[in-house]
């Protein structure tokens, strides 16, 4: 396929870098040129030094033979701009970066797709909902749902009395309803056999069904936190829709060091007590009552800021915590210091923008975080070659594995036995940057 991305900033740097490691042939735009030739001697893509919504920059891009082209820059008008003018001249398809909610409601679909923008992507607002979730069900790591809840996907950390520590997977009695899919220790990523055991601090995936949740919470030793007083640090975008999509009933104090944004959020989050000033200052913390609250979120621009207040509520006593940790250079260091649920906007917004790269029906593409394995919930086709045998005789590509089907509605754990059905939603467990190896599977 080929792609051009409009903005080599975090995003689309990102997203350049995933992308060009898949055969897909893959052009950025962008004004700086010294970034783009370090982006072209470190991956295999063309740069093109001109502005995004230049018509002469666009057609040097090769925009007439596009299948798809991304609007990634901070820009949201520039963004647009630049859409709207590569489906003129040429673009199959195209997506924006928006910061503006009201452009995502249903009733401003059609609105978009007349201007020729097939797709609309919010970061923080995509952000936003995972440190909701992760407040919401927070005896978690990472939680995915796939089909409304039919199967989901459970990343945890498992504790010292876990009841399900030193067995191996085979022997596991309970099981039927689960599957361990992935192991993270220490450094290590584990894809487990049934001779692979858990061990104390291990992060594991499970898949499972609805009625097996509270299962595998209870085997992997993990409690419910009551979350009713929240602390923020920093009073960005992502907090603002963070704290506007969590309960009313939960009381929210935000610490923001700028006098003018904390001013700006007074506004903006009524309900909420914001502060003025800066919460790396521990005296600061100690009198806000940190050691009271049940949760602490870190979501400033500073990624290092962000882990050691995350540590520092640690201290404190507060058992959830929350860091948005947009280097991942630091997102296996941040771990190994053990600070709860890493967010990382870039990850959510390049897995967003890559369901659009694929040839095959997909409703659903995540990065398991701190393992090097992406999920995806494929659309088995009349007549694709999954559907042909059972999975143990299927000979899939090494280091894929099917996880679970979802049909009619209803999940079932995959085995080696199942034999997947056209139209089934089938969870496929894959090595990151290798998913065109799966799609001759399924079209």
């Amino acid at each position: 396929m080929k792609i051009i991305i409009a903005g080599a900033g975090e995003v689309g740097s990102h997203l350049a870098k995933m992308l060009s490691r898949q055969k897909h042939t893959i052009t950025l735009i962008d004004e700086d040129e010294e970034k783009l030739q370090q982006l072209e001697s470190d991956y295999d893509l063309i740069g093109v030094t001109g502005a995004t919504t230049s018509i002469i920059t666009q057609k040097e891009a090769g925009i007439a033979s596009t299948d798809l082209f991304v609007a990634v820059t901070p820009y949201e008008s520039q963004n647009i701009t630049a859409c709207i003018l590569a489906k003129q001249l040429g673009a199959h398809k195209t997506v924006a970066r928006i910061n503006n909610h009201e452009y995502l409601l249903p009733a401003n679909k059609e609105f978009f797709e007349r201007l020729g923008i097939h797709a609309l992507i919010y970061p923080e607002m995509l952000a936003a909902k995972e440190v909701a979730n992760s407040l919401e069900i927070n005896w978690v790591r990472q939680w995915i749902d796939f089909q409304d809840g039919a199967l989901t996907l459970i990343g945890l950390k498992v504790r010292n009395e876990a009841p399900i520590l030193h067995q191996k997977l085979a022997d596991l009695t309970d099981s039927a309803g689960y599957r361990i899919v992935a192991i993270r220790r220490k450094s290590e990523t584990i894809i487990p056999t049934g001779n692979d055991e858990i061990m104390p601090n291990d992060i594991a995936y499970f898949i499972t069904t609805k009625e097996y949740i509270e299962h595998v919470r209870t085997q992997a030793g993990k409690e419910v936190v009551n979350i009713k007083d929240l602390m923020i640090m920093g009073g960005g975008r992502m907090t603002v829709k963070s704290v506007q999509t969590l309960p009313h009933s939960m009381n929210v104090k935000v610490l923001e060091r700028n006098k003018d944004k904390a001013f700006r959020l007074v506004e903006q989050l009524p309900n909420a007590m914001i502060i003025l000033g800066d919460a790396s200052n521990l005296d600061l913390l100690k009198q806000e009552n940190i050691d009271s609250m049940d949760a602490f979120v870190a979501l400033t621009e500073n990624s290092e800021a962000n882990i050691l207040a995350c540590i520092a509520a640690k201290k404190f006593g507060i058992r959830k915590t929350i860091a948005e940790v947009e280097n991942f250079d630091y997102i296996q260091f941040a771990e190994s210091l053990d600070i709860g649920t890493i967010i990382n906007k870039k990850q959510i917004a390049a897995d967003y923008i890559y369901q659009y790269t694929l040839d095959i029906d997909v409703n659903n593409v995540k990065n398991i975080t701190y393992v090097n394995t992406d999920v995806v919930e494929l659309i088995a086709k009349e007549g694709a070659k999954i559907t042909k045998d059972i999975i143990k005789n299927l000979r899939l590509p090494k280091g894929f594995f099917i996880g679970g089907i979802i049909r009619n509605g209803k999940g079932y754990i995959a085995n080696g036995d199942t034999h997947i059905q056209p139209n089934d939603n089938v969870i496929v467990f894959y090595p990151t940057e290798t998913m065109y190896k799966i799609e001759k599977w399924f079209s």
